[in-house]
């Protein structure tokens, strides 16, 4: 069995600090918690960027500032910048950090009702377009998956040449209007993806570390983070993303299954070393 890749994904672009105190907006706070998520056992930094005063932006040029800071606290870790951005925003908008020609970028592959009137929108066009700029810049898609039909979209859409192999899948479940948490929908969404591709679960809320465990058992990996749960456990906040990720690690060595460094995390999901 691979090594255990673990993901923090540490701000998001919905959760705030009147939720949790250490969600970060400032660049400091950015390197804060990707240095303790780093040095917690974490290999890769899912990143949204946000203003200081915690605006959502996609700015390609607050990205930089972010993601160079990060590299300077923190030189072997894999960014690996959000395209998804915030409910709203067009295409190229949200294309901008790929424009910085980082490792890896996530790719949503479908569109889910998020709650009230908020619609995150992924056509098929998008999708394609997103797909197909990630090829021409040699960046590695994460394919972002809400619900099965978002694995039919990205399988045939790799069938037409707009994602490449191997591919590797982050399962977001416990999302409201995507598939939900339950042991059930892991064996279900784990079961449709090709033998070939690598996946990460992402459990949002009280799912969080139930499924990581499942993924630490099957072989698949992992991501946590202030972006999908907020706390360490029931009712108690996280007081770091270094912390979600200690109990991601602590979980792995229960079950006999090593933490990957970046450069073991670059190998398993075929990234240039």
């Amino acid at each position: 069995m691979e090594k255990l890749i673990i993901t923090a994904a540490i701000s998001g672009a919905e959760v705030t600090k009147e939720m949790n105190p250490a969600v970060p907006y400032t660049k400091e706070e950015f390197v804060r918690e990707a240095k303790a998520a780093r040095d917690a056992g974490a290999s890769i930094i899912h990143l949204h960027v946000r203003m200081d005063d915690g605006t959502p932006t996609q700015d390609k040029n607050r990205f930089k500032e972010v993601m160079d800071a990060i590299r300077s606290a923190c030189p072997d870790v894999i960014i690996q910048p959000s395209t998804g951005g915030a409910v709203g925003m067009s295409n190229d908008e949200r294309l901008q950090p790929t424009e910085l020609h980082p490792e890896m970028a996530t790719l949503d592959c479908g569109t889910l009702n998020f709650g009230g009137d908020e619609i995150f929108e992924n056509t098929e066009n998008t999708i394609k377009y997103f797909g197909k700029r990630m090829i021409e810049l040699g960046i590695k898609p994460e394919l972002e998956v809400f619900d099965k039909s978002m694995i039919d979209m990205a399988l045939r859409l790799h069938r037409k040449g707009f994602i490449l192999s191997p591919m590797h899948f982050d399962f977001v479940m416990g999302v409201n209007g995507g598939i939900s948490g339950e042991i059930r929908d892991f064996v279900f969404l784990r079961g449709s993806i090709p033998a070939d591709a690598t996946y990460t679960v992402a459990g949002v809320g009280r799912y969080e570390f139930p499924l990581a465990a499942m993924a630490i058992i099957d072989g698949g990996h992992v991501r946590v983070g202030l972006e999908d749960n907020l706390n360490i456990e029931k009712g108690v906040l996280a007081k770091s993303n270094g912390e979600l990720v200690a109990k991601v690690v602590r979980l792995a060595k229960e079950f006999g299954r090593e933490i990957a460094s970046p450069d073991e995390a670059r190998r398993i999901l075929n990234l240039s070393v």
